[in-house]
């Protein structure tokens, strides 16, 4: 029995029924026993519900509440995804899953070898297919239910927010950094409110086809996260009206959707971006580009990634600091004792105040 790919509904504008990126090559799994160990599923019958983050898991408790079981594979901001080892623990984890969010576009690729590797058939919904980013999301359907791993071509778009990069006419991605990456496409749709509210919907409609008695509590948590995800977005409208046009400089891709949504142009040097995110060694012509720019005093702020980083990055706060420029930190992983919700209206907030400044 193959496992089902949940697929956008083809009524979401841009939104159409895709196929993510290519898994993780062949079918070995380095299984880690020093990896961390998520909490055990439980045997009690209840829904079992996997997500590859925290970021995810959070979003599907906000919906469901105690009606399922949730287990995110990663959940502490020590950790990061593109590299993560996974464990025996893990597989048993997803072997037992009902369902599985994973954000995919290589970001966590790990989760597809896990699923590969414990034969699992469950419902996959994959976060990245419903961004109006993703390759080919403009006028290409797929059939729903095709295999993840049939090849499409990419086509990335034009978008502020997408990672300028080359595209290559597959959907096999490059390999950087130990995780398979999606040419053009920034993979980091979490920080996108409006394809996560798709996001839910769509993890709200999988949930009512496993506990069909549980359809007004699914209703309900949807339309109290819709609303959350309403008020991020006023948030970000009223930012946009005050900052438009203001320059920020972003060690990494991180935030940008929602730097995008806030009317905020991105001035970082493309070769910076680009050898940070791939783990390699910054140009020190662009290093240089990069710190000239911040002392210009043209730039509003300078954004972090709080989870990563190298003795460029450093540099590049330092000199933001010696300018009097703020300097914000963005993290990949939810942070302890914060909501989706509660953490995304943080960001914004801080990023509004460094605007302010």
């Amino acid at each position: 029995m193959a496992r089902k790919i949940h697929t956008p509904s083809k009524t979401l504008t841009l939104r159409k029924t895709l196929i993510p990126g290519a898994l993780l090559g062949g079918a070995a799994l380095v299984l880690a026993g020093c990896a961390s160990t998520p909490t055990d599923a439980s045997d009690d019958g209840a829904v079992q519900v996997v997500a590859s983050t925290s970021v995810y898991g959070d979003i599907v408790r906000a919906i469901a509440g105690d009606a399922v079981e949730v287990t995110s594979i990663i959940s502490s901001t020590s950790q990061d995804p593109h590299s993560y080892e996974a464990s025996a623990s893990d597989q048993l984890t997803v072997s037992r899953a009902d369902l599985i969010i994973e954000n995919g576009g290589g970001y966590d690729a790990f989760i597809d070898g896990l699923i590969d590797a414990s034969g699992s058939t469950a419902h996959v919904i994959t976060a990245a297919e419903y961004s109006h980013d993703w390759p080919e999301n403009e006028g290409h359907d797929h059939a729903e239910g095709d295999d993840h791993g049939d090849d499409h071509d990419d086509t990335a778009t034009d978008d502020t927010a997408t990672e300028d990069a080359a595209t290559d006419d597959h959907a096999e991605g490059d390999d950087h950094a130990g995780h398979d990456h999606v040419e053009g496409f920034n993979e980091h749709v979490w920080y996108d409110p409006h394809t996560i509210e798709h996001v839910a919907e769509a993890i709200a409609e999988e949930l009512t086809e496993l506990v069909p008695g549980e359809k007004a509590t699914f209703d309900s948590g949807l339309a109290d996260f819709v609303a959350g995800i309403g008020d991020l977005e006023t948030s970000l409208a009223d930012v946009a009206a005050a900052h438009e046009g203001d320059k920020i400089f972003v060690t990494e891709p991180v935030p940008l959707y929602l730097t995008a949504a806030a009317g905020l142009e991105n001035v970082t040097p493309e070769a910076f971006s680009e050898a940070v995110e791939e783990g390699q060694d910054v140009p020190p012509a662009t290093l240089l580009e990069a710190t000239r720019l911040i002392d210009a005093g043209d730039v509003r702020a300078v954004i972090v990634n709080a989870q990563t980083g190298g003795a460029e990055t450093t540099q590049v706060i330092q000199t933001a600091e010696a300018a009097g420029i703020p300097v914000v930190e963005f993290s990949e992983i939810l942070p302890d004792g914060q909501s989706y919700l509660t953490w995304m209206a943080q960001n914004i907030d801080d990023l509004e105040a460094a605007l302010a400044s």
